[in-house]
């Protein structure tokens, strides 16, 4: 019985630790595409975007083990990223529309990606977050069929 207590404490807080890795890892690739799309494409992000989504999967992974051997001491902190996220991707958006697409075109006078690149992240961290809820309804949906 012990064992298993411990265990779960030192899953917890591993799920603490990759939970801080994976914050400071968003705001750090949030405040990268928010230079490079003001900087007009100066900086380029290079495909960090597949870095975080491994970092976040993990995170996102590691969460929902947690959640099959019993903890039930998760707190939904990952939620306000991916409305974060969200809210990120429709502000550039907002700011490209209205300064009539002056973000669109790099300081090379070549075309941006940024908004594509943001929008596909978004999408896909949107889609983790979908998934990882619907694990979650599929398990409570087994516990109440028993």
């Amino acid at each position: 019985m012990d064992h298993k207590k411990d265990l779960k404490k030192i899953e917890l807080l591993i799920n603490q630790h990759l939970y801080t890795i994976c914050s400071v890892i968003t705001i750090l690739v949030m405040l990268m595409f928010l230079v490079e799309f003001f900087s007009k494409g100066m900086f380029n992000l290079y495909k960090i975007e597949l870095f975080y989504l491994g970092v976040l999967l993990i995170y996102s992974f590691h969460k929902e083990l947690i959640r099959c051997i019993g903890c039930k001491k998760l707190d939904k902190q990952g939620e306000n990223f991916v409305y974060i996220w969200i809210v990120l991707t429709l502000s550039l958006y907002i700011v490209n529309f209205i300064s009539r697409d002056f973000f669109t075109i790099t300081v090379y006078n070549e075309p941006s990606l940024v908004l594509k690149n943001i929008s596909i992240l978004t999408l896909q961290i949107l889609a983790i977050f979908i998934i990882t809820r619907g694990i979650k309804f599929i398990k409570i949906f087994l516990a109440e069929k028993k």
